[in-house]
């Protein structure tokens, strides 16, 4: 079925948010929340069986994001914790700078903004010992930041993400991949969205970056869902799903049982996205959205 897109622009922005005076970075309105809250009751209701939950907060550890790689491919996109330190002396009289330059005396603490639901969850699992033969599943959500300001409305700073994560033997853990994949269509068509699954490459940093990027498309290893949001011409990537290979495994010792590298792979679900791509579609009247779509809300 092919569903009309709406342009954006010609939406009420303040039903759905209040700026906040930074691109990127928006209050949500309650009409906003309520979508955002149906679409994470139908996510839930797609969970496999034997997934362990886990919710992260909006930071993490520094050292963990280091450990993992994220540093060195997006140190672009990354936000670190900063504070004021020192006695009560030092700390006021960098808050009474007459030139407004207390932002000079700030140094990092040992946190950073969380970039990917994920990322918290790799040294956890760590400690826990040896990946069972069977896998573990998890269902991971986070309030995430990377620092890309723009005033397009589908480009967040800080957004949700919820993933579900597989971690297993490479067989297990790509047809996991293969899976989400294959359940993507049936999920736009339930929210009644355009879509599209496209390769897709993570904008790694720099001229290393290029070829990292043209690796993983090479390697199949990321794929994105696309809804048309602004445009049909430039769809929004609303969902992907990433096989990891042993990247973690390797960071993170994560081994089988008997001994095996273990791999991984998430689908990411970005809520914020998703939401909006809804509204872009059906427009703001709930009442008039699709009725499977309403029904699957419990809207």
């Amino acid at each position: 079925m092919n569903y009309p897109v709406r342009n954006p622009t010609q939406m009420t922005m303040n039903d759905l948010f209040q700026s906040s005076g930074i691109d990127g970075v928006r209050a949500r309105t309650e009409l906003y929340e309520r979508v955002v809250e149906g679409l994470g009751r139908y996510i839930t209701a797609l969970r496999e069986p034997n997934t362990e939950i886990l919710r992260f907060p909006p930071v993490t550890n520094r050292s963990h994001i280091e450990k993992s790689g994220y540093l060195h491919s997006f140190p672009n996109l990354l936000g670190a914790v900063c504070c004021l330190h020192g006695n009560e002396r030092e700390i006021r009289a960098a808050v009474d700078n007459p030139k407004g330059q207390w932002v000079a005396e700030l140094d990092a603490t040992d946190l950073v903004l969380t970039p990917a639901a994920c990322y918290p969850l790799y040294p956890i699992v760590s400690t826990r010992g040896a990946i069972p033969a069977t896998g573990l599943l998890f269902d991971v959500m986070a309030d995430c930041f990377r620092r890309e300001p723009s005033r397009d409305i589908d480009r967040f700073q800080s957004f949700r993400m919820r993933e579900f994560v597989c971690f297993g033997l490479p067989e297990n853990v790509f047809a996991f991949r293969e899976r989400w994949m294959a359940r993507a269509p049936e999920i736009a068509d339930t929210l009644g969205v355009k879509h599209s699954i496209a390769p897709a490459n993570d904008p790694f940093f720099g001229r290393s970056g290029k070829l990292m990027a043209i690796n993983q498309i090479e390697q199949a290893a990321k794929f994105e869902l696309l809804i048309p949001v602004r445009s049909e011409e430039n769809p929004t990537a609303c969902m992907s799903f990433n096989y990891h290979r042993d990247h973690f495994g390797a960071k993170w010792g994560f081994r089988s049982e008997a001994g095996d590298m273990i791999h991984t792979a998430c689908t990411a679900f970005g809520v914020d996205r998703l939401t909006l791509a809804l509204f872009a579609t059906h427009g703001l009247a709930l009442q008039a959205w699709p009725k499977r779509t309403r029904e699957a809300l419990s809207l």
